[in-house]
């Protein structure tokens, strides 16, 4: 794993700051998140797995000079955060000792379990990918990730932590590998947490990314943001008591908060849009928390009742969830001073999944055998991994996964009503083989919103809803 320093926050003020504290008290904590989340986890092996760990590294340091039982520690701190399962936060603990320390992996498993052995073994295989070469090695690497997250998705979710912690202590490292893995994380890791759901994750490495790729940026807009902090803060503080106001009114029970656009976000708009600070409708925004869907509708009336909203700025993530599982209604209206903001509603189920995405699911498929919906949530992975096996050429490999990875989604009807998420820019044919292959194989013709149009056609994000109808031997689909 990298070998990178104490915990330093860079990004936003949001994103909360773990102090750092002496491994036993902390492992303590983690021992009582995980019996507070499950009552029946296997805190004993956990407790063996730092034991064990501890041991192992000892006389080993980190860059700050800290002993390296801190990073493992932290790492599994985070996963408890997370709700994360016993065997899951053991492994984060051992996730080091095959590959730093002269344990094997048949130690492992003898101590531990083949699970959390084969969880190590397939974080420990992750190794770091040099972009300063063009060596086949890079594909082998990224290859063997996706091939260890088709097996068990826990696998990606200790990278994603660990890499994490990792970028929270980058500022020990040397200047050439701070952009090298950061513009790893960037390409890689954060569009990962994005596609797992994991927003609070993917957040922070975005972030802490940018502080070393684009310096100047960054403090930018830090300054412009903290220069305007205090009329902002008052502005959404008045707005959010009046929303708690109404909420009452209307006998709904809901939590009223705001919400911060973080740095990344607001660098890609300002410097690949060309957009300024001011022209941001959602540099900041108003989250409403509610128990049920039916409140969530209920509070949009309300709200477009009070304010004007902004042409073309309503999205239903609830009818219509994104392909990481988010559900949300998002809205931009016209404040009292005639500043547009960005308003957000979901329920408390909708906004747990949103912040830690197929973490958040995770626990649902403990214990249970068989296909169930989050497998099917991960098909893409299984896709990935098929579409990237015969790429030996690596930059084919990075182009075909940067397209999987950030490709915005369009939203396709069938005539039946159901909906089928693809990739922007996705052709007629993709959405015929996304219903079938034999559909795929087939087609003869398509018609897009009532017109016949050619098989190459391509979808934007423009216009990212439609219907497609089928022709094959004379029948539609």
């Amino acid at each position: 794993m990298e070998n990178t320093e104490k915990n330093i926050i860079l990004a936003p003020e949001k994103i909360p700051q773990m102090e750092k504290k002496d491994t036993d008290a902390l492992i303590a904590e983690v021992i009582a998140m995980l019996k507070d989340a499950n009552p029946d986890a296997n805190t004993d092996k956990v407790q063996k797995a730092y034991d064990f760990s501890k041991s192992m590294h000892t006389g080993q340091l980190r860059k700050s000079g800290d002993p390296y039982i801190i990073h493992p520690v932290e790492v599994a701190y985070i996963a408890a955060q997370l709700a994360l399962d016993a065997h899951t936060v053991t492994a984060c603990l051992l996730h080091d000792v095959v590959e730093d320390t002269d344990c094997s992996y048949q130690d492992v498993e003898e101590m531990f379990g083949t699970t959390v052995a084969e969880l190590v073994d397939g974080v420990t295989k992750l190794k770091q990918i040099q972009y300063s070469t063009r060596e086949e090695q890079q594909v082998e690497n990224l290859r063997k990730m996706f091939f260890a997250m088709s097996k068990d998705i826990r696998v990606i979710m200790i990278k994603l932590i660990d890499r994490l912690h990792n970028m929270r202590t980058l500022s020990f490292m040397p200047p050439d590998k701070q952009l090298r893995i950061s513009k790893e994380t960037l390409d890689v890791y954060a569009p990962l947490a994005h596609r797992l759901g994991m927003s609070k994750i993917k957040i922070e490495l975005e972030d802490l990314a940018l502080k070393y790729l684009d310096p100047v940026a960054y403090e930018e807009i830090r300054e412009n943001i903290n220069l305007k902090k205090s009329a902002r803060d008052r502005y959404i503080d008045d707005i959010m008591d009046i929303f708690r106001d109404k909420l009452k009114e209307m006998n709904i029970n809901g939590k009223v908060m705001g919400r911060a656009k973080h740095f990344y976000s607001i660098w890609r708009k300002m410097f690949t849009q060309g957009k300024t600070m001011d022209s941001l409708y959602d540099l900041f925004a108003v989250r409403v928390i509610v128990d049920s869907i039916q409140d969530c509708y209920a509070v949009l009336g309300l709200v477009h009742e009070m304010y004007t909203p902004v042409p073309m700025r309503f999205k239903d993530y609830i009818a219509m969830p994104k392909p990481n599982m988010y559900q949300s209604l998002h809205t931009t209206v016209i404040g009292p001073d005639g500043t547009p903001f960005e308003i957000q509603i979901r329920t408390w189920e909708m906004h747990r999944v949103a912040e830690n995405g197929i973490a958040a699911h995770w626990k649902y498929k403990e214990g249970k055998s068989g296909k169930n919906e989050l497998d099917s949530k991960l098909e893409w992975v299984r896709t990935l991994l098929d579409t990237q096996e015969n790429i030996i050429d690596t930059d084919e490999f990075f182009n075909t996964l940067k397209f999987d990875l950030f490709a915005d989604e369009v939203f396709v009807f069938t005539p039946n009503g159901r909906v089928v998420s693809l990739p922007a820019r996705s052709t007629v044919i993709d959405f015929a083989f996304a219903i079938h292959s034999e559909v795929g194989y087939k087609m003869s013709g398509a018609k897009v919103n009532g017109k016949i149009v050619t098989n190459n056609y391509a979808y934007s994000t423009r216009n990212p809803r439609c219907r497609f109808v089928f022709y094959r031997q004379d029948r539609s689909f």
